[in-house]
Parts: C-alpha cells; structure tokens; sequence
C-alpha cells in the first residue's frame, strides 16, 4: 500500500490545498493499493496558472522543435526503465491482465510517444503557398494551455496520447488522472519531474469528477482534451461551447463486427480475443455487436460462444489466464445489470450470465457473456456496456454484396468508432469499410496505429488523435501575406 500526499504542480512537488482524498483500490483482491490527494479548486488553478506562466512568458511556446522533442523523449525514456512497476500497477488497478498490461498499457504509450517525435520531425510546421492572388506563409503555432481529463481503462495510452502532440507543438499541459488510476498517474509524474521539462510546462494532478470540472472550466485553459463517457463529452462540450475553447472529445463506441457469408469461423473466433473482449470488453474500440448472416447464424453463434468459453478467468498476475476483474465494484455491477437487462429484453443467453465465475466470488468478475438472437433495438445492442458482453445480431444476406442488411445495421447507432469485417475477399471487405460511418474499421482483424487517425463519428466524439491529425489537434493555423 502506498499513501501520496503530494501533486505534481507546474514541475515541482506540491502539498495539496485540501485534505479530501481518493482511495486506489486493486480489482482483483479488493484491497486498497493507494490513498491519493483529491486536488481541489485551489490546486487546479495553482497549476493552470503555472501552464500560463510557461506558455506566456516561459519561452516553451517559441522553443526550437529540437528541444520539445529532446523532452518527450525524455518521458518515454523514463517511463520505459519504470515499465515493469507500471504494468503491475495498472494491471491491479484495471484488472487487465499483466501480459496485456506489459504490451497496450505501457510498451505502447511509450511507442506512441516515439511515432509522435518522428511524425513531429516530419509536420509541416511552416508552408508558404502560392495562393490565388498573392503568396503567403502558412504556420501552425501551439493551441495553448491545455487540460487533459483521462478515463481509467488505458491510463498511459490516454495520458500519451495527449500529451506528447501537445509537448511537440510547443503547449503546456495539465493533466487530470482518473481516480481509480491514480498510482500510475503518480508514476507517472514521477518520470515527468526527473526529465528535466522548464517549470510549468507539466502539471498532473489526481482527484475525483469536480476536479475535472474544475479544469474544463478554467479559463485559462485553451483547449480541453477528454476520454471518457459520452454523457461527460456533453457536460464538457457545454462548457468549452460557452467559453469558445476547444475541445477534443474521444468518446465512446458499440461497434460492430460484420461476419460476411464467405468468412473462416475460425479466424472469425481467434480475433475476437482482441477486437471484442480486449482489456477485458474495458475499450471504447471493443466491438461487441457481432452481425451474422441469417444463412450461417447458428455457426457464427456457435464460434462466438466457443470463443467466450475458450477465456480463462482469473487472477490476472497468473500466465494463461486471459479475462481479469474489471476495475471496480460499481463497473461490475453495471456490467451484470446489462446481463440482467438481456435476459429481460429477451435476448437468448448462450453462455456466461450475471452471477460470479465459479470459485472468484472475492474481486470484480463477471463471466464471458454472449447473446444470440438480439434485436439492434435492444439497450444490449445499443449501449456501452464496458465489459465482456457480445451481442450477436442477424442480418439478411442480400443486396450486390451480400452485406446490405449488415451495414445498415451497424450505421444504425448513436456511436460510430471503430468496426471490422470478415471475410475472405479483402476486395469486398474495403467495399463494407468505405460503406459503414466510423472513424477506425479493420478488415480481417482490428489494430489502431498511432500514425493512423483515431476518433469517431456521431456521438463518438469531436476530433482525433494519434497521427498527424493528432498533431493538428494542437495547433492554431496562421496565415501571414505580403511576404
């Protein structure tokens, strides 16, 4: 157990303002791991001040590209000599397990952070263009004082995520952790204060939602950047809405997994491990409505619940196993309330169900769970459930492709995210792709890249991050004529 008494404000080391804290505790023992300051009012405007002070008057705002690139690389440097605390640490605040955590919770926030330097390297900072009547330069300088609000399921990946396009476009950050991942967040800051960043530059704080709250609305952030629940995004979007800042929203997604006619049940099965039951079903990407041609249905619901059955839960320290706990008490029972509600809605439970796995009554697990003969009218269909529920949703295999009935389904959300589809014509694949309205599709398989744009449609959010467009999300454009 480890109790933190102090917040990392403008760089340097601070005593909270109030004594209110949070309480880390691990998912699969149920023990608390930390107790963590819950950063007031007080605290978050002692570092928005700082991040001003940085901007403005610091020299952050103007220094050489070489300089804020020698700093991120510095972060991503320090975070990997502390990689394996980090994946333990998240692996018992998340209940993901430790393999999982060693290679999307920290291996990738730490490569994210690199693809980010060399895309940097290559951004067309400055262009002078031709124009219609008369040449300009077209610049594009840092947005400015940036509030970042991170959700618990990938801590690092958000986190990275933001920070290091808003580092390399020459902005200074505050960040604002998620309660039930703080310790990592500590970790953190930790590996931010050793790197040697100006002062000001960094800022995390720890806390609950009005701390949150009261970094949106600050006026002197520029730019609100924000993972999370799509009901926070509104609050959010609200409050920037009224300020004229920007905001960046990464909201979330019930995405689907289109199963063709013509496609391998087997390969089918094998990447469900990943696209749909991913940290845990724990992922805005996950895509847990699977669509099965009517004219294969019962093979597809069969592979997909061979698939469920195939995961191994348990403790997620232990090698084989491949479901852990999800992260906390209340995410739980919000999981097995939507298992709940489809055996109500009349949905068909083909495996799992709302009680404990045999033998793991102490921690937060709840079983693979699959519903077959599901109506996309259904709130199981509908909502996020955040955790590892599929649906399996059929669809009249007509049209010029066979996918008509499919695609119209998976448009047929108030998300548009991610998504894949299978088959074994990648031709007739691309086809699907380019028909169904999200940000991110994959075809035989799902694997954001962090020099590929991520972000959704619809209420998936405004914005993207991760590639150039991440970088984007940074900057303000300039144009300067007459030169």
């Amino acid at each position: 157990m480890r109790d933190v008494d102090r917040l990392l404000i403008g760089g340097a080391w601070a005593a909270p303002h109030g004594s209110a804290t949070v309480d880390v505790v691990e998912a699969h023992s149920e023990e608390r791991l930390a107790r963590m300051p819950d950063a007031d009012a007080q605290d978050v405007d002692a570092a928005v001040r700082a991040a001003r002070t940085a901007f403005d008057d610091g020299g952050w705002s103007t220094s050489p590209l070489a300089e804020r690139i020698a700093a991120v690389e510095r972060i991503a440097a320090g975070l990997e000599t502390r990689s394996e605390e980090l994946a333990r640490t998240i692996t018992s605040e998340v209940g993901c397990t430790l393999g999982f955590s060693k290679l999307a919770q920290v291996a990738s926030p730490i490569e994210t952070m690199r693809a980010f330097v060399d895309l940097a390297s290559e951004y067309p900072w400055e262009e002078r263009k031709a124009g219609r009547y008369l040449p300009f330069l077209l610049r594009r300088e840092p947005v400015g004082v940036v509030g970042a609000v991170v959700a618990w399921n990938v801590p690092q990946v958000l986190i990275a995520t933001k920070l290091a396009p808003a580092l390399l476009a020459g902005c200074t950050i505050v960040v604002k952790a998620a309660p039930e991942a703080s310790l990592d967040a500590t970790i953190f800051a930790e590996v931010v204060a050793g790197a040697g960043l100006p002062p000001g530059v960094v800022s995390v704080l720890t806390g609950g939602v009005e701390t949150g709250r009261a970094l949106v609305a600050h006026p002197g952030v520029d730019k609100v950047a924000f993972t999370g629940s799509a009901a926070a995004g509104r609050e959010i979007a609200a409050t920037c809405g009224q300020q004229l800042k920007r905001v960046g929203l990464e909201l979330g997604g019930k995405s689907a997994t289109i199963v063709l006619p013509d496609a391998d049940l087997d390969v089918v099965a094998a990447g469900l491990r990943f696209t749909s039951f991913m940290n845990n079903g724990q992922a805005c990407a996950a895509q847990t409505r699977v669509l099965a041609p009517r004219s294969r249905y019962a093979e597809v619901v069969d592979a997909v619940a061979g698939a469920a059955d195939a995961l191994v839960v348990g403790d997620p320290f232990v090698k084989g196993h491949h479901i852990g706990p999800v992260a906390s008490a209340r995410q739980r029972d919000r999981v097995r309330g939507y298992i709940e509600l489809g055996i109500a809605e009349g949905a068909r439970l083909v495996t799992g169900g709302p009680e404990a796995p045999p033998g793991l009554d102490q921690g937060w697990f709840v079983q693979p769970t699959v519903f077959a003969d599901v109506d996309n009218a259904m709130r199981v269909a509908r909502e996020e459930i955040f955790g590892p529920v599929l649906v399996v949703v059929p669809y009249d295999d007509g049209g010029v492709d066979g996918a008509d009935d499919a695609v119209r389904i998976a448009n047929d959300s108030e998300y548009g995210l991610a998504g894949s589809v299978w088959t074994t014509d990648p031709e007739q694949g691309l086809a699907v792709a380019r028909r169904v309205r999200t940000g991110t599709f994959g075809i035989n398989g799902y694997a954001p890249d962090p020099t590929m744009p991520f972000g959704g449609y619809k209420d998936s959010g405004i914005g993207r991050e991760w590639g150039d467009a991440g970088l984007d999300e940074y900057t303000e454009l300039k144009a300067i004529s007459g030169i």
